[in-house]
């Protein structure tokens, strides 16, 4: 009886650190299956990205209204060059945000971004972007960073955005810790583009 009690007690603990081990696990894997989740379906305001172009443009217009902001930590001036634009939904269209270095020494950030309405951003698409890789800004140093994107054509065929008029992309720059040699360097005095 002792013998079946005790393994028994084997059966139960090991069942208990499998299951604590199983939960450890599934808290690490979260972040990046809810990232991956945002991304394939737009929840929150993701955005997508392609790589292709869409075959058609439509006569349906929606203005793109640009949004730039900055963590505190960050000592950059961070705007969009033009407030807003209009544009035919399956257009590819590129805008630009400007970026400055108001510090005495070199600093990098990485921009997150969303899309609201939140509905929308599973047809926002992005081709290319400098929110993809992190930026570096020597002191001083300013820069005109670029966003191509377009509105998918298949927005029209979704009866839940036919309300959708307008459409803000927001981007929040914050410092990253990475070391200058890996990063972009995008920005010195002379790198600046005009737009």
């Amino acid at each position: 009886m002792a013998r079946n009690l005790r393994y028994r007690n084997r059966r139960v603990a090991l069942i208990s650190f499998l299951g604590a081990a199983g939960m450890v696990g599934a808290s690490y894997a979260a972040v990046p299956l809810y990232e991956i989740f945002c991304q394939v379906t737009g929840y929150g305001g993701t955005t997508q990205v392609a790589e292709t172009l869409p075959e058609k443009i439509l006569h349906r217009r929606i203005t793109i209204r640009f949004n730039a902001d900055t963590d505190r930590a960050l000592p950059w001036k961070f705007t969009a060059v033009k407030d807003r634009v209009e544009v035919r939904v399956g257009e590819n269209t590129l805008a630009f945000y400007r970026a400055r270095n108001v510090s005495g020494r070199a600093v990098s950030g990485t921009a997150t971004f969303n899309v609201t309405p939140l509905k929308a951003g599973q047809y926002f698409n992005k081709i290319e972007c400098f929110c993809f890789t992190e930026q570096w800004l020597e002191p001083g140093g300013e820069v005109d960073m670029p966003v191509s994107f377009f509105v998918d054509p298949a927005i029209a065929e979704d009866p839940n955005l036919d309300d959708v008029k307008e459409i803000t992309l927001s981007y929040t720059f914050f410092k990253t810790e990475v070391d200058p040699d890996r990063t972009a360097r995008v920005g010195d005095a002379s790198a600046s583009i005009d737009g």
